[in-house]
């Protein structure tokens, strides 16, 4: 059994409205997440999903429950500056909009921001720079110009950004969502990539099914509960649970379900499209 990365216990969070009431967003979550692992969080727009993967980047910190990342207590002690700076150098976070991110009018010098501003060495900026950019496929953009690029590169100088830190753990909040099916393929094969070559734990907030399908868990969040946990073909073979979620099931397990109520007879619940194929294949067989 591989060791936790992440632990929560009971973990809570709320906002404060404009009228003063207190508004629970995280209602006690308690899970672990090991070193390594490609975790899929699934939730409809304002289920607490993106709350959480800030909490675990301590963007905001929670109300109460707690909070292990790396073995360190993040919630038993008040943290120094350093400990933030500890915690962001091994929990990467890439977010929603690559334009957001983007600081530099030149590629590599948008991938140095960090290390730069850790007082890293130059040379050994420049391996580390060099290295990310070749893992995401953007050597050959390294002197181009961020704005210049297409949604999906941008994202990818964004991950480079955060691989150039060394992370052990990347967390990607909605970070396809802007991006069109081109750009997130590339983005999806990237993190896949980083997960199987390096072992860096990724944790991917979407709201895409045909992407949480590729992970190798998926953690379903409704009004700030976890009230599915499994590996994908576990959560996706309950598409009734799933839509009271506001959720929706791979477009091939919708596919296979609704040939079934048209009584085909298939066996089993693919959540990819090759897996989906071969089980139509098998059933013109018959």
């Amino acid at each position: 059994m591989r060791e936790a990365f992440i632990h929560t216990k009971d973990l809570c969070y709320a906002y404060t409205d404009e009228n003063g009431t207190r508004q629970p967003v995280l209602r006690g979550i308690t899970l672990d997440i090991a070193r390594g692992e490609y975790v899929a969080v699934l939730g409809h727009n304002g289920s607490g999903k993106s709350t959480f993967a800030k909490l675990l980047n301590m963007i905001i910190e929670p109300e109460s429950g707690e909070l292990v990342v790396a073995g360190k207590n993040l919630t038993s002690e008040e943290l120094t500056e350093e400990d933030f700076y500890a915690l962001r150098r091994e929990v990467g976070m890439v977010f929603q909009n690559p334009d957001n991110q983007l600081v530099a009018t030149i590629v590599e010098e948008d991938v140095a921001f960090g290390p730069e501003n850790l007082g890293v060495p130059p040379k050994e900026i420049r391996a580390r720079v060099d290295a990310a950019l070749a893992t995401v496929g953007m050597t050959e953009y390294a002197r181009h110009e961020p704005h210049r690029l297409s949604g999906g590169q941008k994202q990818r100088v964004a991950i480079a950004g955060i691989l150039v830190m060394e992370p052990t753990c990347i967390i990607l909040d909605e970070a396809t969502a802007m991006l069109d099916p081109a750009g997130r393929k590339e983005v999806i094969e990237t993190v896949e990539a980083l997960n199987r070559e390096k072992g860096i734990t990724v944790i991917s907030i979407t709201h895409h099914m045909n992407e949480a399908a590729r992970a190798e868990r998926v953690i379903v969040i409704d009004d700030g509960v976890v009230i599915m946990d499994g590996t994908p073909r576990e959560v996706f073979s309950e598409p009734k649970k799933l839509m009271l979620a506001g959720l929706d099931v791979p477009q091939c397990t919708s596919l296979v379900h609704a040939l079934r109520a048209e009584g085909v007879a298939l066996d089993g619940d693919p959540v990819t499209a090759e897996e989906c194929a071969e089980l139509i294949c098998r059933a013109l067989e018959v």
